[in-house]
């Protein structure tokens, strides 16, 4: 779902409102040449971890993790079913109700998630390797950006730690009444293929902060850096029961967390036709609360004012890049029509040049599609788009090689009504759209179901201002994409969610307010 806090292309607007732009390109070693050589891990664990250890699951069923690079099976992880999420909600609310984490001071939790930051950035090279073989990412992107932002969203949540207050307030009547934030309790996390690191760090850093005990999901083709992160927190003295990870299938595992009448809360990022589901499931239990960030088919509008050139470097990343698995990518490009034709030559021309490989290579720049069923269903809308009558530029195929590898796409001639335009491919495929006028693209962006983001291109101030309060959508980006943080809230509108991630938003959600009253006589003030 996620773009790192290291984007490809920064776009950023000087004092003179004209638009500089800067590539960002991950750190070399010290004698100045990249990697040359990434060793393979080995796969240290795959066992269920519940209750600060690691144990199989009670069927004794495993699955077959797969190498997306060459679809070999790389470990054979544990299977979990429902009783093994009763084990480990059982393991949480003991953890909770009487454990030292929800009462520890805030102070001694920021300590302990310090702690596991710094262990995160020592173990960077393993993690990123692991999402590689699991998930098909960048090494160089892991290493560099996804995890280091893992680190850093556990600093971010454990300054704020020691930071959660309640107010004091005044009354109407002889009373006196503060409020008490507290932490809702026993929460499952339920987190996505695309980014296992950077979702797995920034949902469970802020839980864990707000003093909440958690049951994590992580998605069965990514299960592998989720157990590591564990076993790093075991290590940094996150106490037994606190954190839990259930590896397995989303129509078991998650499904028993959505409707399990012990858990309080649930996070869900992934598609939005999960999510209605997880709202069933906890409407139909105990009525838990749910935060759901789902999908997205987001417009990135490009108006005639702008650096061609730079700006089709930065379409191309916002459309596809970490291979367009991504909810906010930029997968319904809009572009004015008075430099329409320049762009679309420039772009096809630095699609057909991007490189297309072995993700641990330091020269690739794209690497294989997640799974099979991923892979499969971007090359089914890539033909869809063909039988519509959109016109194919560049890509559109496979690599002639083992793995779940697919050419950066490009498509012109797309009308709005075509799937490609309008349903969530979550793939290097990129429809390129015209427009004329400032009103007419503000329509057509709005005119979908999702709301998640949206990026606009301009160096008129005052086009950037109406468009990005017209849109409706929970992230704009003026002259730049995917450039988040971990102060700035994230979610989206529509049926791409509600709630947020990052940011304070992203704490508040795992607490509950309280509010205590009490009677006050003969104060000599209210």
């Amino acid at each position: 779902m996620l773009h790192s806090l290291q984007p490809l292309l920064l776009i950023t607007h000087s004092k003179n409102s004209r638009a500089n732009y800067r590539e960002m390109a991950p750190p070399t070693q010290s004698n100045g040449n990249k990697e040359s050589h990434v060793k393979i891990p080995k796969i240290k664990f795959t066992k269920l971890f519940i209750n600060g250890e690691f144990v199989d699951s009670l069927s004794g069923k495993t699955f077959e993790s797969i190498d997306p690079r060459n679809e070999e099976v790389i470990a054979r992880v544990a299977e979990g079913d429902k009783e093994d999420v009763d084990l480990a909600v059982k393991a949480a609310r003991q953890a909770f109700d009487n454990g030292p984490w929800p009462r520890f001071s805030g102070t001694e939790r920021r300590r302990i998630l310090l702690k596991l930051a710094d262990l995160i950035e020592e173990n960077a090279e393993e993690l990123a390797a692991l999402d590689t073989l699991n998930a098909g990412k960048l090494f160089s992107e892991g290493k560099y950006a996804d995890v280091p932002s893992t680190a850093g969203y556990f600093r971010y949540y454990a300054g704020a730690a020691d930071k959660i207050h309640g107010t004091t307030l005044k009354m109407s009547n002889d009373l006196q009444a503060y409020t008490l934030c507290e932490p809702i309790g026993v929460v499952g996390l339920i987190i996505p293929w695309n980014y296992p690191a950077q979702i797995f760090g920034f949902k469970v850093a802020a839980a864990l902060a707000a003093g909440c005990t958690v049951i994590v999901k992580p998605a069965e083709q990514t299960p592998l850096s989720a157990l590591y992160y564990a076993h790093l927190a075991k290590l940094a003295g996150v106490p037994d029961g606190v954190l839990n990870v259930i590896t397995g299938f989303g129509s078991t595992v998650g499904a028993a967390i959505s409707s399990h009448m012990d858990i309080d809360k649930v996070s869900f990022t992934g598609s939005t036709e999960v999510g209605r589901q997880i709202m069933q499931a906890a409407s139909t239990s105990n009525l838990k609360p749910v935060s759901l960030e789902l999908g997205g088919k987001c417009p990135f509008i490009v108006f005639d004012d702008v650096d061609v050139d730079k700006v089709s470097d930065l379409g191309l990343a916002g459309a596809t890049y970490n291979k367009g698995e991504i909810c906010a990518a930029g997968s319904r490009v809009y572009v004015q029509e008075g430099i329409y034709d320049k762009f679309v030559e420039k772009v096809v021309a630095k699609a057909k040049a991007k490189v297309v490989g072995d993700p641990l290579d330091p020269n690739v720049q794209q690497g294989p599609q997640a799974s099979k069923k991923q892979y499969e269903k971007i090359l089914s809308y890539i033909e869809q788009g063909k039988r519509e009558g959109a016109t194919l530029l560049t890509g559109g195929k496979p690599l002639d090689r083992k793995g779940y590898f697919i050419h950066p796409t490009i498509f012109t001639d797309v009308t709005d009504d075509m799937l490609i335009a309008k349903d969530e491919i979550f793939g290097p495929v990129m429809p390129i759209l015209k427009f004329k006028t400032v009103e007419e693209v503000i329509k057509r962006a709005n005119d979908t179901k999702y709301g998640l983001a949206a990026g606009i291109m301009t160096n008129d101030w005052n086009i950037a201002n109406t468009v990005s309060r017209s849109i409706k959508a929970g992230s704009i980006w003026i002259n730049c994409y995917m450039n988040l943080d971990a102060d700035c809230p994230f979610g989206g509108y529509k049926m791409s969610g509600f709630d947020r991630d990052m940011g304070m938003e992203g704490l508040y959600k795992y607490l509950q307010v309280k509010s205590v009253a009490t009677p006050v006589y003969n104060s000599p003030w209210l």
